[in-house]
């Protein structure tokens, strides 16, 4: 229970972003210099933690793996803001998070083994409660479908399992500081071939509240999901935490009524409620299934071993 309230405060940290890219437009930056400063005190600070907190020391090999984790990071931001060129925010979020099915079917996929009904009943859910969460049903106006916005959104959902699930197996003997860190080094490199971080060397990072919204976004958007999924993945399997990760959207949602003071209609509320309804239950059926259990006699514990 613990490693899954990692993963699940880690998904609910994406969610607080954007309350703070909305601000940061607000005062006038544009999306290189937002994502770049993000990434910037990201990697930044992930690497100050590892000098308080670590004494490991990472080889060549570890290094690659883990950049590699990052840069899958790094291009789901890329790939969703190119989404959102082409389509409405609504559509471009639900897009992205069919993230939810296509880590689980990686996860099923690569470990030989179907996902079990409750696990299938949650990704229902999730989906179901996207597409209400997103607005999508609440009239948000006609828009024109375009392809290229599709794939791209689609594209960002298969880079996002691809990151929760190489948490599950990446170089899980490196503890969680370095990888965090080595995570958000690959995450900056993306972000710094897409979004050249011009904003370094013109002056803007130290004028206005770049650098406020900067470190807030690198704190919520990169320290702290890396993080704790870094320690919880590893210890629950990559096709739980693919379901948790769906914390993001109602805690956007959230946000975006109580801070924002957007309005949320009441198909969007419920929306909510489906998609935390769709967590819970794969916790709920595994609990229940431990405590329905009887317990075996060690010969009948290898026979249901051998079965299983």
């Amino acid at each position: 229970m613990r490693y899954m309230i990692f993963v699940f405060l880690g998904a609910c940290s994406y969610g607080v972003l954007s309350t703070f890219v909305k601000f940061a437009y607000e005062d006038g930056y544009i999306v290189n210099e937002v994502t770049g400063s993000q990434m910037f005190y990201g990697m930044i600070t992930a690497w100050i933690l590892v000098l308080l907190f670590s004494r490991q020391r990472a080889s060549l090999r570890q290094w690659l793996v883990m950049l590699g984790v990052g840069v899958s990071l790094g291009s789901t931001g890329v790939l969703y803001y190119a989404s959102l060129q082409f389509v409405p925010a609504s559509i471009g979020i639900v897009l992205m998070f069919q993230f939810t099915w296509i880590g689980v079917l990686i996860d099923a996929g690569r470990k030989r083994q179907w996902p079990s009904k409750d696990k299938q009943l949650a990704l229902l859910l999730l989906l179901a409660g996207t597409v209400m969460a997103g607005g999508v049903l609440d009239g948000g106006g006609a828009w024109e479908f375009s392809l290229v916005g599709v794939l791209l959104g689609l594209a960002s959902a298969f880079t996002y399992a691809l990151f929760i699930l190489f948490n599950e197996t990446a170089a899980v003997e490196l503890n969680p500081w370095i990888r965090g860190a080595i995570i958000s080094t690959g995450s900056m490199l993306v972000s710094s071939v897409v979004f050249p971080p011009e904003f370094i060397f013109n002056g803007k990072l130290l004028e206005g509240t770049l650098t406020q919204w900067g470190i807030l976004l690198a704190i919520f958007g990169i320290v702290v999901p890396t993080l704790f999924f870094a320690i919880g993945v590893p210890r629950i399997g990559g096709d739980l935490a693919t379901i948790l990760g769906a914390a993001e959207l109602p805690t956007a949602v959230l946000l975006s009524s109580l801070v924002l003071h957007e309005q949320v209609t009441p198909l969007q509320w419920i929306g909510v409620v489906v998609i935390l309804v769709g967590i819970v239950i794969p916790q709920v059926a595994d609990r229940f299934r431990r405590t329905t259990t009887p317990a075996t006699q060690p010969s009948q514990s290898v026979k249901t071993t051998d079965l299983t």
